[in-house]
């Protein structure tokens, strides 16, 4: 699924379609003062959008060492302990997490003998020690994963993938209290800040593009004003109910880019139309935008390629389709006839 090509590729598209064509981005380019403005505006993202994601990625790296050196529960998940433990298989997972805990213990003591191994400099003693901590770390593994069957087992409706509450356990069990307010404070503001930035787009583009553009009769900003508000509340509940229904994947960012991936590639490549391909019609362009959306979902819901390629896919289909119908659109029609 991610390779170093899938990366460097399907993730430029993807930088592209979201900085370039987003309207959550776009918004903020044109509501800069001038130009110069807007382009700095772009510039900063560029500039910090790397070194942020480097230290959200190292918060994660962080709290996987802090739990390679410190006791760690089977499962992160308090709803799937919860739920096995009142069912008739809490005995069973009674055992495995007596297992765990020893476990812990021998992959202490592995790696100490590693650290030590290292210290004296010895090869031999050096591949032996790393040989013994993967073991236990193959053994943890296997521990971790009959649990999770067994939680499967006493309840299908609970969610196994606990990896999306390993940082919150590590918040609500390691972190002073104070503190933990103002995390959850700081993460509250971001969400919130992001969460509205989206839902202003949305709302902004569903009352100008679509209502007004089908709506006959002329109504004053105080309307329009009024519609914006109520399209963004409906984007609000039907974003929370897919925040409800929607399964864990892997993690929350995948999701969000695997989301993202389906539909940027096709809007990059209407985008670029626009500006490359000018003689190309809106017709053309619609069509060929329709059977790109159909054609990547289906080749997603098939796994035909890893996700992030569909940015690049996608946005290539988009265009050749776009101009191959513009061809046999101007071959119908034929020449123009002359006066």
């Amino acid at each position: 699924r991610y390779t170093f090509w899938s990366g460097i590729t399907g993730g430029l598209f993807l930088a592209l379609a979201y900085f370039g064509t987003d309207q959550s981005q776009v918004q903020r380019y044109l509501s800069g003062k001038s130009v110069r403005e807007s382009q700095l505006g772009l510039i900063f993202n560029a500039i910090f959008k790397i070194p942020m994601q480097f230290f959200i990625l190292l918060v994660g790296v962080m709290v996987f060492v802090f739990y390679q050196y410190n006791a760690s529960p089977l499962n992160f998940n308090p709803a799937a302990t919860e739920a096995i433990m009142n069912s008739e298989l809490s005995e069973e997972y009674t055992l495995l997490e007596m297992g765990h805990l020893e476990l812990g213990k021998d992959k202490k003591d592995a790696q100490d003998l590693y650290s030590a191994a290292l210290d004296s400099g010895e090869a031999d003693e050096i591949q032996e020690a790393e040989t013994l901590l993967s073991e236990v770390i193959l053994r943890e593994k296997s521990n971790r994963d009959a649990a999770k069957d067994l939680i499967g087992k006493a309840d299908a409706s609970v969610e196994t993938n606990d990896k999306d509450y390993v940082f919150i356990h590590f918040i609500l069990n390691y972190l002073p209290t104070g503190l933990i307010g103002l995390l959850l404070a700081v993460i509250l503001s971001a969400a919130m800040s992001s969460t509205a930035s989206e839902l202003n787009a949305l709302g902004t583009i569903t009352a100008m593009d679509l209502y007004k553009r089908n709506k006959k009769g002329e109504f004053t900003d105080k309307h329009y004003v009024i519609v914006s508000k109520g399209f963004t509340l409906l984007w609000g509940i039907i974003a929370i109910i897919i925040a409800c229904v929607a399964n864990l994947f892997d993690n929350l960012i995948q999701l969000v880019n695997i989301i993202g991936s389906i539909f940027y590639g096709n809007v990059l490549g209407i985008f670029l139309l626009a500006f490359f391909f000018r003689f190309v019609k809106g017709n053309s362009v619609f069509i060929a935008a329709i059977i790109t959306q159909i054609i990547v979902i289906i080749g997603y819901s098939l796994d035909w390629m890893s996700y992030l390629w569909l940015n690049a896919f996608g946005c290539g289909l988009v265009i050749l389709l776009a101009l191959i119908l513009e061809v046999f659109d101007r071959l119908h029609k034929g020449p123009p006839i002359e006066a």
